[in-house]
């Protein structure tokens, strides 16, 4: 599904502030209350769910755009973050208080088409993470991970660790290690200290 892409107009600056966060700052955090609704305007966000036993799993990202839904809808019923939102690369962010991302439900339909759009599309994102927890194999779902990486950062040399990326997909460092050994034997990537360079075919 095409990211539902909003249009930044004049009102949405008059409610809002802009503000840059640098990379690997917490913007949402689990069980935090939530005060304002982010809108990307530039890099991004990855937003994650933590597990009982502290890992990690990356469920998608926000790009330029984009905003975060599970904190909208939080926010609507007065309730805390149930997801963690990072920043992935340098990014400013237009946040609106909840207050006035409320009034808009009920004043701009272009807001509202936005909100609706942005749902179906991380329902359908959380599916496939769903389906590839439990059907895929590891190597495909890593490899979609670095694509969509290499996609988001406009670059195929990405810094990233082992233990990053196992950290993201719910899994060990050593298991992300022998796959990533695999992929470099198929000539999928090229591994080096804290980067993995994808190969494009």
């Amino acid at each position: 599904m095409q990211a539902p892409l909003l249009t930044i107009n004049e009102e949405l600056f008059q409610y809002g502030i802009v503000k840059t966060f640098p990379v690997d700052y917490v913007l949402l955090q689990e069980s935090g209350a939530i005060r304002s609704i982010p809108i990307v305007l530039k890099g991004s966000l990855k937003v994650m769910r933590t597990e009982e036993d502290g890992r990690e799993i990356l469920l998608y990202y926000i790009l330029p755009g984009e905003s975060c839904i599970m904190s909208f809808l939080a926010g609507l019923n007065d309730d805390t973050s149930k997801v963690k939102a990072v920043v992935e690369d340098e990014a400013e962010i237009l946040l609106i208080p909840l207050d006035k991302a409320s009034q808009l439900v009920r004043t701009n339909p272009q807001w509202v088409d936005f909100i609706f759009k942005l749902y179906h599309k991380r329902f359908e994102e959380l599916l496939n993470v769903v389906n590839a927890v439990a059907f895929q194999k590891l190597d495909v779902r890593v490899l979609d991970a670095l694509t969509k990486k290499a996609a988001s950062a406009k670059t195929n040399e990405l810094q990233i660790t082992h233990q990053q990326l196992a950290d993201e997909l719910g899994t060990s460092r050593e298991v992300i290690s022998r796959v990533l050994k695999q992929m470099e034997h198929e000539k999928l990537v090229v591994l080096s200290r804290n980067k993995i360079t994808l190969i494009q075919k």
